[in-house]
C-alpha cells in the first residue's frame, strides 16, 4: 500500500460504495462512509458500518452527507479538513436507477435522476476542490458506467444521467488538471446482484404509455435476465470486483492512474470507444495548445 489516504465516498451505504469502503479501509487508509441521515433513513447502514469498524479495528467512519443538499457537502467537507488538515481522495458514487421505457417516465422524474447521479457531482466537487487546489494535489474518483459509451435499451433516465455525470467529470478534469488533481472514471458493467441498482430501480409513472409499446411487450422487464445472459463466460459477477479495481488504482502513484478503467462481467469493451474519442480530443486539443489539460505529471 501507498501512503495512508484521507478518502471520502459518497453513497457509502450499499452497493459500490460500500464495497469500496471497506476494500479502501481494509487496504489501511483512513475512509469516511459519507450517507444521509445517518441517525435516520441511513441507521442500519451506518450500524453495520460501525460494527464492521469495531470488529476488523479499520479506520472506517459514517460521515453525514446528503448529495442532494449543497450545505450538507460544504459541511462534510469542512468537517473531515478540520480533522485531518486534508483531504486527499473523493470518490463520487451515490445513484439511484430507473429501468423501463423512456417514454413512460414523466420529465420531473428524469430531473430527479440527472439531479441525483449528475449535479450531486458538482455539488460535491465545489465542496472538496477548493482544498484540493490549495493543497496543490489529490485524486477525483467516479463510478460512472459503461452505458455511457454503449447505452442499453430501457435505460433512458439512467444512461442519460450517467452521460451528464461523465461529462461534467471529464470537463471538471481538465479544468483541475494544472492543479495537480487527477480524475479518473470507473465504467462498471451491469452488476445485477451484490448491489441496489436493479433491486431499488425506479419505473415510469406514466405505465399506461409503457402499455402503447405492444412490439417491445416485456423486454423491459426482461433487462436483468438478458444483462446476466450477456456475461462472458468465466468473467467475475459480484460487485466486489468493482470495489477491488477501485483500490488499486487509489493506490497506485499519483500521476500514473488511468482516466478510465472498466470492470465489465459483460464485457461490452467501453474504453474501445472511449479510447477513439480520446484520440480524436488530444488531437483537437493539441491544435488549441492546451494538450496538458488531459493529463498531470507524474510524481510522489
Amino acid at each position: 500500500m501507498s501512503e495512508k489516504k484521507i478518502i471520502v465516498i459518497t453513497g457509502a451505504g450499499s452497493g459500490f460504495g460500500r464495497l469500496a469502503a471497506l476494500e479502501l479501509a481494509r487496504a489501511g487508509h483512513k475512509v469516511y462512509a459519507s450517507m444521509r441521515d445517518l441517525a435516520g433513513h441511513s441507521k442500519d447502514k451506518v450500524d453495520d458500518i460501525r460494527s464492521i469498524a469495531n470488529i476488523e479495528k479499520l479506520d472506517l467512519r459514517p460521515l453525514e452527507l446528503d448529495v442532494r443538499l449543497e450545505p450538507s457537502c460544504r459541511a462534510a467537507a469542512d468537517y473531515v479538513l478540520s480533522v485531518n488538515g486534508r483531504i486527499d481522495v473523493v470518490i463520487n458514487n451515490a445513484a439511484m436507477m430507473m429501468a423501463g421505457l423512456t417514454e413512460s417516465f414523466r420529465p420531473e422524474q428524469i430531473a430527479e435522476i440527472i439531479d441525483l447521479n449528475a449535479i450531486s457531482w458538482l455539488r460535491v466537487n465545489r465542496a472538496f476542490l477548493p482544498t484540493k487546489r490549495r493543497q496543490n494535489k489529490g485524486l477525483l474518483l467516479y463510478v460512472g458506467s459503461g452505458i455511457t459509451q454503449i447505452p442499453d435499451p430501457f435505460t433512458g433516465p439512467y444512461a442519460a444521467s450517467k452521460a451528464a455525470g461523465d461529462m461534467l467529470a471529464q470537463i471538471m478534469g481538465l479544468e483541475n488538471s494544472r492543479y495537480n488533481i487527477e480524475t479518473v472514471i470507473c465504467m462498471p458493467g451491469a452488476y445485477t446482484s451484490g448491489t441496489d441498482h436493479f433491486k431499488h430501480a425506479v419505473f415510469g409513472a406514466d405505465p399506461a404509455v409503457a402499455d402503447q409499446y405492444g412490439k417491445l411487450a416485456g423486454l423491459a422487464e426482461e433487462l436483468a435476465g438478458k444483462l446476466d445472459a450477456a456475461n462472458v463466460p468465466g468473467a467475475r459477477t459480484d460487485a466486489k470486483e468493482v470495489a477491488e479495481k477501485i483500490a488499486k488504482v487509489v493506490d497506485m502513484p499519483h500521476g500514473t492512474r488511468p482516466w478510465r478503467f472498466e470492470v465489465d462481467p459483460q464485457q461490452r469493451q467501453a474504453m474501445v470507444v472511449a479510447e477513439k474519442a480520446n484520440e480524436m480530443r488530444r488531437l483537437f486539443f493539441t491544435r488549441m495548445g492546451v494538450a496538458d489539460l488531459l493529463a498531470v505529471p507524474a510524481g510522489d
